[in-house]
C-alpha cells in the first residue's frame, strides 16, 4: 500500500477518534453539571436544533471542540430511548 496513503488513513482515523473522545468527555462534563444539564433539557424540549448549537457552544467554553455531527454520532450509540427520541427531533423528524 503507498505509504502516503496509510498515513493518510491513520490520520483520518486517529482524528475521527479524537473527536468522539470529545464528543463523549463533552457528554459526561455535562451529564455531571446539573445546571447546564437543565438548561439543555429546558432548550431541547422547544427547540432541539438550537440544543445542539448550545452544547457545542459549551464545548467552545470549556475547550473541548466538538461539531454538531460529532455530537449526534456520539448520542447515536447510547442506549437510551429518551436520547434517540431527542436525535429524532434534532434531525429534523417528528
Amino acid at each position: 500500500m503507498n505509504k502516503m496513503l496509510l498515513e493518510g488513513i491513520i490520520y483520518k482515523y486517529e482524528f475521527k477518534n479524537n473527536m468522539s473522545s470529545n464528543a463523549e468527555k463533552l457528554y459526561n462534563l455535562i451529564a455531571n453539571d446539573s445546571k447546564r444539564k437543565q438548561s439543555l433539557f429546558l432548550t431541547a424540549l422547544t427547540n432541539p436544533k438550537a440544543a445542539l448549537e448550545k452544547i457545542c457552544t459549551i464545548g467552545k467554553e470549556v475547550n473541548i471542540s466538538v461539531t454538531k455531527e460529532e455530537v449526534i454520532e456520539y448520542l447515536s450509540t447510547i442506549d437510551d430511548e429518551a436520547t434517540k427520541m431527542w436525535l429524532i427531533k434534532a434531525r429534523g423528524g417528528l
